[in-house]
């Protein structure tokens, strides 16, 4: 039986063996690296030997708890409240420092809470910064990615026409792409300066007056909603450039053809243009999502994490932890997380997007 290995794929093999030992250099033997770091208390600069301490670290990244508080009452049983009417709870404290009644929850830190009656809920955790950070990237790609690519979409649909000038049109809406992305920071921070920056200055004179300057990164509200904002500007034509090689690639015979049968625009979208983007769908779609996943300059250029930890991310957790707090087992914790989150999340979208 004739060997797989033969004369006609080993120039295969060999120039493809490049890549797989680049790939094996930077991807997979760090994050093997990585899972053993996460497994012990390795810090940066420590004069004590690292110890292996298995599943501690993640243990205490992952520790989450609903505690459910009673309002405090008087000697007569009613129910205390404020001079808002509100219910007065004991201090979460209590209940989490060296409580013999709650051992579960020792050394946990309220994370946010929600009123069942006269009853308050408070979701409690081991590390709350790491939960805020997860879901503020969680946030970040449920809003970024569908938008993103969208707009993408449009972008290339709008393009890819048979126009004098279009060149210059794609040049323009590509052109963010090319420019750092330290630098894209830098000018947005100052777009969305409170004082006389470029989008207040125009909201108050469109407004003719009545719009008051607004603080937009200094703001927890708006921090994050103004990051993804000044994300989807800056990444929105590289995506369209993906969208129109694919836009590319579909017959014009099938656009004839839908012409013939009196297709409508959105018919003809429906059913030639997008059954042809599939697999480009694919790829926007895993692109964006891991792009996503991977936000730290913008955070670390405009807010730093900040306001109240409103901003800050799995990526910039990881690297705030691993060399501001030099606590590389820590980092290298949520990196393995942030790596198993990434790849469950690609495959669910290559399965829900597959060929039926």
């Amino acid at each position: 039986m004739t060997s797989k290995l033969t004369t006609s794929n080993r120039a295969g093999w060999a120039f493809a063996l490049p890549g797989f030992g680049l790939i094996a250099l930077f991807i997979v033997i760090p994050f093997f690296f990585a899972f053993y770091l996460s497994l012990t208390n390795q810090r940066l600069i420590s004069p004590n030997p690292t110890e292996f301490v298995g599943l501690k670290n993640y243990d205490n990244l992952l520790s989450i708890g609903v505690l459910t508080i009673e309002p405090e009452r008087d000697d007569s049983g009613a129910i205390v409240r404020d001079d808002n009417g509100v219910p007065e709870y004991p201090r979460v404290r209590g209940f989490t420092r060296n409580n013999p009644d709650y051992p579960q929850f020792d050394g946990m830190r309220e994370w946010f809470r929600w009123q069942s009656g006269d009853t308050a809920k408070v979701v409690v955790a081991s590390d709350v910064v790491f939960w805020k950070s997860l879901w503020n990237t969680v946030k970040f790609v449920i809003v970024v990615a569908p938008v993103q690519a969208g707009l993408a979409l449009c972008l290339a649909l709008l393009i890819n026409q048979r126009l004098r000038g279009i060149n210059v049109y794609r040049a323009i809406y590509f052109m963010p792409v090319v420019v750092s992305i330290v630098v894209v920071s830098l000018l947005w921070r100052f777009l969305y300066s409170p004082d006389n920056g470029l989008l207040n200055n125009m909201l108050h004179g469109l407004s003719f007056g009545l719009f008051e300057p607004h603080d937009w990164l200094g703001n927890p509200d708006t921090a994050l909603g103004s990051i993804m904002a000044m994300s989807i500007w800056q990444a929105v034509g590289f995506h369209m450039v993906i969208w129109l090689a694919g836009l590319q690639t579909i017959s014009p015979s099938l656009y004839e053809a839908a012409s013939i049968e009196g297709a409508s625009k959105w018919q003809t979208f429906r059913y030639v243009t997008w059954p042809g983007l599939r697999n480009t769908a694919v790829l926007v779609l895993i692109v964006i999502t891991m792009q996503a996943f991977a936000l730290f300059a913008q955070i670390d250029v405009m807010t730093n994490g900040g306001p109240l930890d409103s901003t800050t991310t799995l990526v910039f957790q990881t690297v705030e932890r691993g060399y501001g707090k030099q606590d590389i087992s820590g980092g290298a914790t949520i990196s393995v997380i942030l790596f198993l989150l990434v790849l469950s999340i690609s495959l669910i979208q290559r399965f829900l997007t597959r060929e039926r």
